[in-house]
């Protein structure tokens, strides 16, 4: 059986949002609309934490990372979705495909960790402010990203050799807008348990590691806020987390099956084609335009560095 119709997965067809050439235009559009407002709103937020002395901090620091990684994450996905919109031929090289699931697998897991570890920096700031400097030191944040990137880009590269080493013998027709693990294994004739084993035991370690931690920083945040007896201290408190508190709750909680970490964790017969695709629009399309634009509304630092900039422009102009 192994040795029969046995086919090479040199290429995959990646069968997209539709056929309906109305419903093509639209979707293109709209993709086209986030993507650029994704560049533009993360690359902008990087410039300004950069110029502006005022947000050269640990917090913002790690907010840059975590727009390079939007920046990276929608390039690596997005300008494919794109080209399938318009295009009759749909088909992507084994090399473009391991480059989308490689970097898509190594950013996605960043981000979670990353996301954790702005958790822990808001825990420190809020819970102890006066050794935040000391804890918080350039030293351990650059190793804390340094450590994050690595780790994450060493794992990616394991799951994605462990995928393609599989034989494949079915259509090559991947129910997907790009190249991610679950619909792959479902075109093996092999059973896949091993790599799914590898997967679940990936997503515990990195994502419900770092949603754990995330919970447990929050749990003393709002434990210490509460127990400021001013309202506006509570207030001042609160509005040093409140952006990255949104950011996290968009990240984990879009509905029942929407997060990466479900989505991963879920056993081979529970994965959904159609959720999946939904689920992964969202954390590759929409979370990353939304990430700049919730830190720039909440942040007045942010805000009055965009207007100077734009003023000293248009003066020059």
């Amino acid at each position: 059986m192994e040795g029969t119709n046995q086919t090479s997965p040199g290429s995959s067809i990646l069968l997209g949002l539709s056929n309906v050439l109305h419903f093509q235009i639209i979707c293109f559009v709209i993709f086209l609309v986030m993507y650029i407002m994704t560049l533009a709103g993360n690359v902008l937020l990087v410039i300004v934490a950069r110029i502006n002395s005022k947000l050269q901090t640990p917090m913002y620091f790690f907010l840059s990372n975590l727009s390079i990684i939007d920046i990276c994450f929608s390039s690596t996905i997005v300008p494919k979705i794109l080209i399938n919109t318009i295009s009759e031929d749909r088909s992507i090289s084994i090399l473009g495909c391991a480059f989308q699931m490689y970097f898509h697998l190594a950013l996605g897991a960043t981000e979670c960790i990353l996301l954790a570890i702005m958790a822990y920096d808001r825990f420190v700031a809020i819970c102890k402010p006066l050794h935040y400097t000391n804890i918080m030191s350039k030293i351990l944040c650059s190793c804390l990203a340094a450590g994050s990137w690595s780790f994450c880009f060493m794992n990616s590269a394991i799951h994605v050799v462990l995928t393609f080493h599989l034989p494949y013998c079915r259509s090559h027709h991947v129910n997907h807008f790009f190249c991610e693990m679950p619909p792959f294994f479902q075109l093996s004739y092999k059973d896949t348990w091993f790599n799914e084993l590898e997967m679940y035991i990936s997503a515990v370690i990195i994502a419900s590691c770092s949603f754990v931690l995330t919970l447990i920083s929050y749990v003393h945040i709002i434990s210490t806020i509460l127990k400021i007896r001013s309202s506006q201290g509570r207030q001042k408190a609160f509005s040093t987390c409140a952006s990255h508190l949104t950011v996290v709750s968009l990240y984990y909680g879009y509905h029942n099956n929407g997060t990466i970490m479900f989505m991963y964790m879920r056993p081979h017969s529970m994965h959904s084609p159609e959720t999946d695709k939904t689920v992964s629009i969202l954390y590759t399309a929409v979370t990353p335009m939304l990430n700049p634009i919730i830190y720039s509304m909440r942040n007045k630092d942010v805000k009055s560095t965009i207007k100077i900039k734009l003023i000293r422009q248009s003066l020059n102009h």
